[in-house]
């Protein structure tokens, strides 16, 4: 496992993100090498922040010859820790919840939803992407049981700082928060907050400033 020795910048992760993709559709096609060039084309970026990047994690590639392709896929789904297996609930499972519950590439990339909840008994019972949605009333104890390891918070934002901190209390340290609401939670709880408004706004401006 590479570990860095100092603390990772987001911008990094999201360019290991964007490299691996790479990396996974060239090896797809049989390439049995790749250069800094061409993973940096992947990510928007230069040759030299992309060695930078790597470097961060340890020694990989020669030069000259570039990187194996396979090497350095294994190499970066360990630093962003896909070579295990992390277990997600789902709070709330309307139209944000079953597009998550949805999604077809979550397991292939470690991610298996073990559990589905919601507050409105007309959806608790009901199956959604196979799995049964369960009373958020029971939320601590079903977590606990199915030893998740992840949320997705995918409910109202009135109702999100409660739930966030009932999920804390129950051992989930990593929560993807639709809800844009302020979430107070524990130092070694990690939020990540999606806000679409914010991103179209973004895209806005990006439109108006062409």
């Amino acid at each position: 496992m590479h570990t860095p020795t100092r603390k990772t910048a987001e911008p990094t992760v999201r360019r290991l993100s964007l490299y691996l993709r790479y990396l996974e559709a060239f090896e797809q096609a049989g390439r049995g090498t790749i250069s800094s060039g061409e993973l940096a084309q992947s990510g928007g970026t230069t040759s030299a922040q992309v060695r930078k990047d790597l470097s961060f994690f340890g020694s990989f590639g020669k030069r000259g010859l570039g990187y194996s392709t396979h090497e350095l896929t294994v190499h970066i789904r360990e630093i962003l820790g896909l070579d295990r297996q992390w277990r997600l609930v789902i709070i709330g499972a309307g139209k944000i919840g079953s597009a998550v519950a949805g999604h077809r590439g979550f397991r292939d990339r470690g991610f298996e939803i073990v559990g589905i909840f919601d507050a409105d008994p007309h959806r608790v019972g009901h199956a959604l992407g196979g799995v049964t949605v369960s009373d958020v009333r029971h939320l601590e104890t079903e977590v606990k049981r199915l030893r998740a390891d992840m949320a997705v918070l995918a409910m109202p934002a009135e109702s999100a700082p409660e739930v966030a901190t009932r999920l804390a209390k129950a051992g989930v340290h990593a929560i993807l928060d639709f809800s844009t609401a302020q979430l107070e939670v524990p130092s070694d709880v990690t939020v990540r907050s999606v806000n679409l408004a914010l991103e179209l706004e973004v895209l806005s401006f990006a439109l108006v400033n062409r």
